[in-house]
C-alpha cells in the first residue's frame, strides 16, 4: 500500500488551486504570494464577520491570494457601523479576517496605520512632522535688536515650536552664532559690530498635516519619521492594541512617503554635526536661500539631505522594521517620495514596494488610451528598477508593487489595458502585482457598492469580475515563475545620488514617482540605463552604501551571500562621488572587479573636510595610469581586477566580452531568472508586429521548454545551435508573452505546437443569438444577430445602459477529418469573453489579441459555441448619473473623476460592448 501511495504522489501534485500538477509540468507548485494581491480598504472599518468572510471567499474564488488591509473614512449614513481604529472590536474583525483567509489560502497585509501617511491621535504636537521655520531681523551697525526673538505665526506658537539656532550675518562678512545670547523672554543680549547686521533665527516647527484619507480613530497630526523618540510613540498604540501577541499578518505595510514640508526634526543639528563634523546653524542663510546657482549652497545641501537621509533610514525604516519582526511579521515599504536615498531605504525592509501611476502608451494594436481617459503621466520601468535593484543586490525574494492606480478613467479599466502595465512591471523586476485595489462593501449596499476614489475597482460589482480569474490565473502562472530562483542581471550600476542632493535649489529633496524629470531623467545615470536596456542588458542600481558592503570574489562583485553576483560594475559619468565610495571602487577591483567608468567623477560632494577629501580625491584618480586598449577603450590593470574608461560603455563592455541577449534586436523585451539548473526568460512582445523567427539566447543548453503562462500550455522548443549559443524558434503576436526555461528539469518531452502555416478559415460573424444573463440596471430581452455589433447599437436603450454578461451562441460545422490545432480568434471584444464549446469550458480570452488554441475542444460536423462577453462598468453608471440615481456619498474626500474634479458620467459616450468579432476558427498544419 505505501508503495502504491508513493506512485501516485510522485505521478500528480494537487496544486494549492485544487488542480493536478502533472509530475513533469514545468510549472511550480502556486502559493498565495504567488497570486496577486490587493489593497483592501475597509470605509469607516464598517466591517463585520458575514460580510468579511462573503467578500473574502469571492475574492479567492476570483484567483486573488491575499489582502492588505488599509482603514479609510466611511460612507455617510453608516456612521452606526463604524469600528474606531485598534479598538477590541477592530482587532476581533482583524483576527476573524486573518483565520478565514488562511482556512482560503489566502494571506493578510496589515497597513500600520489608516489612510496616509502615518499618524493619529497618539501624534501630539510634540511628536509630529516638523518643519524649519524662519524669521529674519535686521539691526543697523552699533545698535541691538529691541524686538523679541520669539515665534510669531500663531499656529506654530500653539503648537510649541523652540528656537533652535540664532545666528548673525554682518555686511563685512562676519558670521556670529548668538543663541546663547538670547534669553527666556526672546531678548537678545548683543550689540551688532561696525557693519549692518542680518539675523536669521530658526525654530522647530511643525508642518500641522493631518493623516489624509483617515478612518474613525485614526485622526491625528503626521507622524515625525525622522525622530525616533516619535516612532515609537507612534508604535507604542500597535503595541497596546496586540497586547503583546502577533496579529498573525504577513506583513506591515507603509504607502508612499507623502509627509509634505517636512524638512526638519528638532534633533538635526546635532545629527548633523555628528554626521558631517561642522555646524549647521553658521550656514542658516546658505540652508534656506533661494539661490539656485551657487555650487556652495548646493554642497551644503548635499551634506544636509545626506543626513536627512541617515535620520529617515535610522529613526523610521529600520526601527519600523525591527518592531515588525518582534511581532513576527515583515515590513513593506513604498520607499519612493522619501527626502532620502531610495535604494538604501528600499533595500532595509522585507519587501520593498513600487508602484504605478497612470498609464502607458504601448504600440500593441487595439490597446485603447483614450486621452480624456487618462492621466497625463507615464509610469516609468527605470523608476521600478530601484525597488527590484534593492531586492536583487540583498537576495530577497518579493519585491512589490501598487498597481494600476489611476490606470483610467472610473469604470473604464479594461483587463486588456492592464496586462501591458503589468508586464512593463514584471520586466523591470517587480515579481508581486497588489491591486488598487477593491473596497471592502456589505452585500446589502446597492450596485456599485462602496468605493475608493482612485481605483480601479477590482470589486464583485465590476461587470468584469465574473471573469476576473482569468486575468488572475495569468499573473499567478508569470509571478510563480519569476519568483524562483534568482534574478539573473550581469551589470551593476552605480547610481551617483550626490549629483541630485547638490542641487541648490530648495532644501529637502523627496524623491517622487511625479518628479522625476527633476532628480532622475537629466542624468546621464537614467540615459545610459535606457541604453543599456536597449541594448540587451540586464542590470541593477547599487547605492554608495551597497557599494560599501560588496566584495569580490573569483572576478564577480558579490552584494549579499543571497544575492546572485554581477559580472561588472558600471560608473555612469557623475559630477560627485564621496572619497570613501571611490575607495569602495577602487577596492573592488583591486580584489579582482571589473569597472567601467564612463568617465571619472569630477570632485567630492558637501562641505564637510572639503580640501583634505578633494585632495585625496583627486590624489586617487590621478594615480590610474590608463592606456589605451581599443578604439574608444583605456584602462589599467589594477591589482588582480581592472578599470577601465569609456565614453561608450557599451565598447568596454564589448572588449570585455560582454554581450548583451541580441534578442532585444527584434523589439522583444526579456528579463531573466536564474535556477540551480538553467534560466527562466521573460519574453515581451509590446510591439505592433508579430515576431516569428528563431532568437538567440546568452547560453547554451540542449533543451529550451517554451510556457504559455496566458494558457500554462507548455512544451518542448524547436532550437539551433550556432556559434555556441542557442536559439530557439518563437512566434509572438502583439500583446503576446512566453517564458523560455533553459536546462529544463524535469525534461518535457513534449514537443511544442508552433501555429505556422495556416490552412483553412472558418468565419462566423452572422446568426448569433445574444442572452444577457446577469448584471443590470435591467436586463435586456433576447436578440439574434445577422451580424456583430457593439450591444449598443442594437436600438434598445436598456442594452446602451447595461453593463453586466451578454451570452453569445450558436452552432457551426467543421470538416469529418480534423487535423493539426485549430486557433479561434474573437476579434474585437469589448471587454472580456468566457468561451465554451461543444459544453466544455475553452478559457476565459480576456486580452488581445483575444484568441486561444480550440482543437482538443472541436468535433467532425456540428458544433456549438457559448461566448460570455463582460462589458465594463461605465454604461450603467452613465445611465444613474444621468438619471440622478444616488451612488456616491462619503465623508473628506466624497468620489473625484481622474484630475480630481467632481465625477459625473452623466456626458459620456456609451462605451462598445459585447463581442464585435469577426470571430474566426483557422486549422494550422
Amino acid at each position: 500500500m505505501k508503495r502504491y501511495i508513493l506512485i501516485l504522489s510522485l505521478l500528480a501534485v494537487i496544486s494549492a488551486e485544487g488542480q493536478v500538477k502533472k509530475a513533469d509540468s514545468p510549472w511550480p507548485l502556486v502559493q498565495q504570494q504567488m497570486r496577486p494581491w490587493t489593497r483592501w480598504w475597509w470605509m469607516g472599518n464598517a466591517v463585520d464577520e458575514k460580510n468579511l468572510a462573503s467578500a473574502l471567499s469571492a475574492y479567492a474564488a476570483a484567483g486573488i491570494g491575499g489582502v492588505e488591509i488599509t482603514p479609510i473614512y466611511g460612507a455617510k449614513g453608516f456612521e452606526d457601523r463604524y469600528i474606531d481604529f485598534l479598538s477590541p472590536r477592530w482587532m476581533s474583525m482583524l483576527s476573524f479576517t486573518v483565520n478565514k483567509a488562511k482556512a482560503l489560502g489566502m494571506g493578510v497585509d496589515m497597513n500600520t496605520g489608516t489612510g496616509w501617511p502615518f499618524g493619529g491621535p497618539q501624534i501630539t504636537p510634540q511628536f509630529a512632522a516638523s518643519k524649519l521655520v524662519l524669521q529674519r531681523y535686521l539691526i543697523p551697525k552699533g545698535e541691538s535688536l529691541k524686538e523679541s526673538i520669539t515665534i510669531k505665526d500663531e499656529k506654530q506658537r500653539k503648537a510649541g515650536a523652540v528656537l533652535q539656532a540664532v545666528t548673525a550675518y554682518a555686511a563685512d562678512g562676519q558670521v556670529f552664532s548668538l543663541f546663547d545670547k538670547v534669553d527666556a523672554k526672546g531678548q537678545l543680549q548683543w550689540t551688532a559690530p561696525a557693519s549692518d547686521v542680518e539675523i536669521y533665527a530658526i525654530f522647530s516647527g511643525r508642518t500641522l498635516q493631518q493623516v489624509k484619507r483617515a478612518a474613525p480613530s485614526g485622526e491625528g497630526y503626521t507622524l515625525d519619521h525622522l525622530d525616533k523618540a516619535s516612532v515609537d510613540v507612534y508604535l507604542e498604540r500597535f503595541d497596546q492594541a496586540f497586547k503583546g501577541k502577533s496579529p498573525g499578518v504577513r506583513s506591515f505595510f507603509n504607502d508612499s512617503y507623502e509627509v509634505y514640508g517636512a524638512n526638519w526634526t528638532p534633533t538635526f543639528l546635532k545629527a548633523f554635526k555628528q554626521l558631517k563634523g561642522y555646524d549647521l546653524s553658521t550656514h542658516i542663510r546658505a540652508l534656506t536661500g533661494k539661490d539656485s546657482t551657487s555650487t556652495e549652497a548646493g554642497r551644503l545641501k548635499s551634506d544636509y539631505r545626506e543626513t536627512m537621509s541617515k535620520l529617515l533610514l535610522e529613526n523610521f525604516t529600520q526601527n519600523w522594521t525591527s518592531w515588525a519582526h518582534r511581532y513576527k511579521s515583515l515590513t513593506k515599504n513604498q520607499s519612493h517620495g522619501s527626502p532620502g536615498n531610495l535604494l538604501d531605504l528600499y533595500a532595509t525592509v522585507d519587501i520593498p514596494e513600487t508602484e504605478t501611476f497612470g498609464s502607458s502608451h504601448f504600440d500593441i494594436p487595439g490597446v485603447r488610451r483614450d486621452s480624456a481617459d487618462i492621466r497625463n503621466v507615464d509610469p516609468d520601468p527605470v523608476m521600478s528598477k530601484f525597488a527590484s535593484s534593492a531586492a536583487h543586490t540583498t537576495g530577497k525574494t518579493l519585491v512589490s508593487s501598487e498597481t494600476f492606480t489611476w490606470l483610467t478613467e472610473h469604470f473604464k479599466t479594461s483587463f486588456s489595458q492592464a496586462k501591458p502595465e503589468a508586464e512593463q512591471l514584471f520586466l523591470s523586476g517587480i515579481n508581486h502585482i497588489f491591486y488598487h485595489g477593491t473596497t471592502f462593501s456589505p452585500a446589502e449596499i446597492p450596485f456599485p457598492g462602496w468605493l475608493f476614489y482612485a481605483s480601479t475597482n477590482m470589486v464583485p460589482a465590476n461587470s468584469l469580475w465574473p471573469q476576473l480569474k482569468g486575468m488572475d490565473d495569468y499573473f499567478t502562472r508569470c509571478q510563480s515563475l519569476l519568483q524562483s530562483g534568482r534574478s539573473d542581471n550581469e551589470l551593476l550600476i552605480y547610481w551617483p545620488v550626490y549629483d541630485a542632493w547638490s542641487n541648490p535649489k530648495g532644501m529637502d529633496m523627496p524623491m517622487k514617482v511625479h518628479d522625476v524629470d527633476v532628480w532622475l531623467y537629466p542624468s546621464e545615470f537614467y540615459r545610459q540605463s535606457l541604453k543599456l536596456a536597449g541594448l540587451g542588458y540586464s542590470f541593477d542600481f547599487a547605492s554608495d552604501h551597497m557599494l560599501a558592503g560588496a566584495r569580490a570574489e573569483k572576478g564577480l562583485l558579490v552584494t549579499s551571500p543571497k544575492a546572485s553576483p554581477y559580472q561588472t560594475l558600471i560608473i555612469p559619468a557623475a559630477k560627485l562621488m564621496p572619497l570613501k565610495t571611490l575607495e569602495d571602487i577602487l577596492a573592488l577591483a583591486r580584489n579582482g572587479a571589473t569597472v567601467i567608468f564612463q568617465q571619472f567623477p569630477e570632485d567630492v560632494p558637501g562641505l564637510a573636510d572639503l580640501e583634505k577629501n578633494r585632495s585625496a580625491f583627486k590624489s586617487l584618480i590621478a594615480g590610474l595610469d590608463l592606456k589605451s586598449l581599443s578604439a574608444g577603450v583605456k584602462g589599467t590593470a589594477y591589482g588582480s581586477g581592472q578599470i577601465l574608461l569609456a565614453k561608450e560603455i557599451q565598447k568596454a563592455l564589448a572588449f570585455k566580452k560582454l554581450d548583451g541577449e541580441k534578442l532585444t534586436e527584434t523589439g522583444l523585451k526579456f528579463i531573466r531568472r536564474k535556477l540551480t539548473n538553467g534560466k527562466y526568460y521573460f519574453l515581451v512582445n509590446h510591439t505592433a508586429k508579430t515576431i516569428d523567427e528563431y532568437i538567440p539566447l546568452n547560453s547554451s543548453s540542449p533543451l529550451v521548454t517554451l510556457l504559455d503562462p496566458l494558457s500554462g500550455d507548455y512544451g518542448r522548443a524547436q532550437t539551433q545551435t550556432k556559434e555556441g549559443k542557442t536559439w530557439v524558434k518563437v512566434h509572438l503576436q502583439p500583446g503576446e508573452t512566453f517564458f523560455l526555461q533553459t536546462g529544463s528539469s524535469p525534461i518535457i518531452r513534449k514537443p511544442w505546437t508552433y501555429l505556422a502555416k495556416p490552412a483553412e478559415t472558418l468565419v462566423l460573424d452572422d446568426h448569433w443569438d445574444l442572452h444577457f444573463t446577469q448584471g443590470g440596471p435591467v436586463l435586456p430581452a433576447d436578440k439574434h444577430l445577422d451580424k456583430l455589433i457593439s450591444w449598443t447599437k442594437l436600438n434598445d436603450s436598456l442594452a446602451t445602459s447595461f453593463s453586466g454578461t451578454g451570452a453569445y451562441t450558436r452552432t457551426f460545422t467543421m470538416p469529418r477529418q480534423l487535423q493539426g490545432e485549430y486557433l479561434l480568434n474573437l476579434g474585437k471584444v469589448d471587454e472580456s469573453a468566457h468561451v465554451w464549446i461543444n459544453g466544455k469550458d475553452a478559457g476565459i480570452i480576456w486580452s488581445i489579441p483575444f484568441q486561444a488554441r480550440i482543437g482538443k475542444f472541436l468535433r467532425p460536423g456540428q458544433n456549438t459555441i457559448r461566448i460570455e462577453v463582460a462589458n465594463l462598468m461605465a454604461n450603467r453608471i452613465r445611465y444613474m448619473d444621468q438619471k440622478g440615481i444616488p451612488w456616491r456619498n462619503y465623508h473628506e474626500i466624497n468620489f473625484v473623476n481622474i484630475n480630481y474634479k467632481p465625477f459625473d458620467a452623466s456626458a459620456w459616450e456609451p462605451m462598445p460592448s459585447g463581442l464585435l468579432g469577426p470571430v474566426k476558427i483557422t486549422g494550422y498544419h
